[in-house]
């Protein structure tokens, strides 16, 4: 059932958690989320057996196999296509939850992880390398495209105590993804060479389950209200996640969010990147995207054997030790979305890249000093589960929440086109590149990751403002005041963009009705 929603104030609300809400962050997060997840982890276990397949298909097409370094270059490929796809789906998101709306996008892009799963499912059948690398690159675009609006969506359906715990949930759920593919790729499970087709196409069982149950929720009511001036479905819809509540209060945010923005369309790309009223906001959507993977993150999930396999880690008992990091990534993730409404956001995004800093510059001592001190071995596989909980606790989520948070309705989109296009680019430069940098500078590699940690950490320390419980109007007028802009109850905006600053060529006028006794 339901809680009630308590007013503690005239126009404050406190909701508690329904079971409507969570449901609808269970199943898109399972469904989308954890799909990226297990797409980072899936290719780790298997890897070998796939290059022994792109070896096996070269030999019987060509009469000749391919040497170590074009099997290099195919496995890279194949491990970074699905950013490549990733990047091609963040680009299309702000034409998608404009068109479809942020639940209607989610179910939309489904199809892709069944188109995705059948290709990589029937590669083997079909001597195929193409179709692992193009299911690869199809998943990647789902990814890509739900990466962004799956916490679009739950950060606008939750009310502005529960969005940090709400926008957490898909990171839990990535967490949860690495960790399951990295049980599944066990010897014991399908980690075996027969079952590799199977480990890759198993994507398209939690799709489905979301597929079947997630249409009957409703759509978000703030693009309900916001975008399609649709006032009944928006209450239709407010009932439904803010059940047996008084839903006025909330209503009411939304009307002068939509008043600020009543002459303003959803803006483009283009038109985000010049508004100099948000170019702080842009600026540290542009920072924490890019630190994320920057951050060497991906480069750990993409290459968690070779890393323990070159620490010194006995080769059959990897594998173990890779699953006992994931169960770690899930526990920080927990940690992470049970603490953010306590803590805020500033805390864990600035806390979890100076650990990641500093455990990347660990890495780098350890593995250098490794061959002189026999417990240095152990201490780069501390390292590796401390970047990786310290990513799961803060980075992981808490980029995409702030993307949400930090614009209103009419420049959201544009910003997580432009926050998951970078993010993208940059998990492809990381996935590509890694095992090259690695192999030209060896151990130091990982202190470029730290120095990207550590300048992300301060950079959020001294630029981006705590955003818990506060509303998205709040929110933009922080950064207007960061500004310079004040915005007066007497004064009357002309042309306002919604962020509490003027176009160019406008003036102000007093507005004469309410400057009266």
């Amino acid at each position: 059932m339901a809680e009630e929603v308590l007013i503690t104030s005239p126009g404050k609300v406190t909701s508690h958690l329904t079971a409507s809400l969570l449901a609808v962050a269970f199943l898109t997060s399972f469904g989308s989320s954890m799909l990226y997840g297990y797409n980072l982890a899936v290719v780790n276990s298997p890897a070998q057996y796939i290059k022994d397949f792109y070896n096996r298909t070269a030999l019987s097409r060509n009469g000749s196999g391919l040497n170590e370094e074009a099997l290099t270059l195919m496995y890279s490929l194949t491990v970074s296509v699905f950013a490549s796809g990733g990047l091609i789906g963040s680009l299309m998101v702000g034409i998608l939850v404009t068109r479809f709306g942020r639940k209607g996008t989610i179910v939309h892009s489904t199809v892709l992880v069944f188109i995705a799963g059948s290709l990589m499912g029937f590669s083997r059948i079909c001597a195929s390398p193409e179709m692992i690398i193009f299911g690869r690159f199809v998943t990647g675009i789902h990814s890509g495209i739900s990466l962004s609006v799956v916490p679009m969506y739950l950060g606008e359906i939750a009310p502005k105590n529960l969005r940090g715990f709400l926008g957490l949930m898909p990171s839990i759920f990535i967490c949860t993804g690495v960790f399951t593919a990295q049980i599944l790729g066990l010897h014991e499970l399908l980690g075996k060479e027969e079952h590799w087709p199977l480990f890759l196409s198993l994507v398209v069982v939690p799709t489905f389950i979301q597929l079947m149950m997630l249409p009957w929720f409703p759509e978000s009511p703030r693009y309900l209200l916001i975008e399609k001036h649709n006032v009944h479905a928006t209450i239709t819809a407010l009932k439904w996640y803010r059940t047996k509540c008084n839903i006025q209060a909330e209503i009411e945010e939304m009307q002068e969010e939509q008043r600020s923005l009543s002459s303003m369309d959803t803006v483009s790309v283009w038109a985000l990147l010049f508004d100099r009223s948000v170019r702080w906001q842009v600026l540290s959507v542009v920072v924490i995207n890019i630190g994320m993977q920057l951050s060497g993150i991906d480069a750990i999930w993409f290459y968690t054997n070779d890393i323990f396999k070159n620490a010194g880690i006995p080769t059959p008992e990897i594998q173990y030790t890779t699953v006992g990091t994931g169960a770690i990534e899930i526990v920080a993730g927990l940690v992470g979305c049970f603490t953010i409404e306590r803590l805020g956001r500033r805390p864990l995004i600035i806390g979890g890249f100076a650990v990641m800093g500093i455990c990347c510059a660990g890495i780098t001592f350890s593995l250098i000093l490794q061959e002189h001190v026999a417990i240095m071995k152990y201490v780069s596989v501390g390292c590796v589960v401390g970047i990786i909980a310290g990513f799961c606790i803060g980075p992981a989520g808490v980029p995409f929440l702030i993307t949400a948070e930090l614009f209103k309705q009419s420049h959201r989109p544009a910003a997580y086109t432009v926050g998951g296009s970078l993010n993208w680019m940059s998990n492809f430069t990381i996935g590509f590149m890694f095992p090259f940098l690695q192999k030209a500078a060896g151990s130091y590699c990982y202190l470029v990751f730290s120095g990207v940690c550590l300048i992300v950490a301060v950079y959020v320390f001294l630029v981006i403002p705590e955003t818990k419980n506060k509303t998205f109007v709040e929110i933009s007028q922080m950064f207007a005041t960061k500004e310079g802009v004040l915005e007066s109850d007497q004064l009357k905006l002309k042309k306002m963009n919604g962020y509490g600053a003027l176009e160019p060529n406008s003036s102000l006028d007093f507005d004469s009705s309410s400057s009266g006794p």
